[in-house]
């Protein structure tokens, strides 16, 4: 049934395009990899122009388990579904309970009235749903891949900073007011560009740490775009693969070699 819902809900989002672009994850044709071309090649084009960019990661903290029921259904609604659908997903998501048990004492259950479930198959579409509107009036470039948020612009003057500082702010109002919240201590600046001024920011009343080098849907940034660190990152995961397969096989002939190699080297 979920399988069913998930064409219903994923026909309505394409058919008016409700889904912002800067949303990568877990809409069908894009991925990781279309995610940080479209991102880097905005920065990189600021970066090439001789203007200093500033980049900030962002981490929510829980988010799948956050994730407001009520307000969820609000924005369901919002964008028109179908009013069968969503008295569905109502019922699916609000027909759940959990208890605590704490030194063998378990306590009475109570309904779950946040989060989607993780590894369901409704459970990413409905995230989209949630997070789509995260980026509404922000003035940065801003990239998402399901709770992975990156937002970036060019800060040659001061007036930039000011604009990214001001995106911040609209995305703690936004947090606060979807009753989710951001890991503040895991949220970093990336200072990229010659000449940087190494602006500063805030997250609501905490400074956001400075970072050399950022780890992006698996793919190492650092703060000179030089991606010899990546580079090395793989050569240590291949070098580690070919061990594995020269201690595990007896025969060292090209025949049993070859074949691992290859298909060692695909992904």
């Amino acid at each position: 049934m979920e399988k069913i819902m998930l064409g219903v809900i994923e026909k309505h989002l394409k058919d008016n395009a409700v889904i912002d672009h800067s949303q990568q994850g877990f809409v069908r044709g894009r991925t990781c990899l279309t995610n940080l071309v479209s991102f880097y090649d905005k920065v990189t084009h600021l970066v090439d122009q001789g203007k200093p960019v500033d980049v900030i990661f962002l981490d929510f903290s829980k988010a799948f388990n956050t994730v407001s029921h009520s307000i969820l259904l609000d924005k369901m609604s919002s964008i028109q579904f179908d009013k069968n659908i969503a008295r569905w997903v109502s019922n699916w998501l609000m027909g759940q309970a959990q208890r605590v048990m704490v030194n063998g004492v378990t306590s009475g259950w109570r309904p779950v009235t946040s989060g989607v479930p993780q590894g369901s198959i409704l459970g990413p579409v409905l995230f989209n749903v949630f997070i789509n509107h995260l980026d509404v009036g922000l003035e940065g470039v801003v990239s998402k891949f399901a709770d992975d948020t990156k937002l970036g612009g060019a800060v040659d003057s001061v007036k930039g900073g000011e604009a990214l500082q001001r995106d911040l702010d609209r995305l703690e109002n936004w947090a606060i007011t979807n009753r989710v919240r951001f890991n503040k201590g895991k949220c970093r600046i990336l200072h990229l560009g010659r000449g940087n001024p190494g602006y500063t920011y805030r997250l609501g009343d905490e400074t956001l740490e400075i970072s050399h080098v950022e780890r992006d849907l698996g793919v190492l940034v650092d703060s000179k775009l030089n991606m010899s660190q990546q580079c090395a990152q793989a050569a240590r995961k291949a070098n580690h693969v070919l061990g594995c397969i020269k201690h595990g096989i007896a025969s060292c002939s090209r025949e049993a070699i070859v074949p691992l190699c290859t298909g060692a080297a695909s992904p």
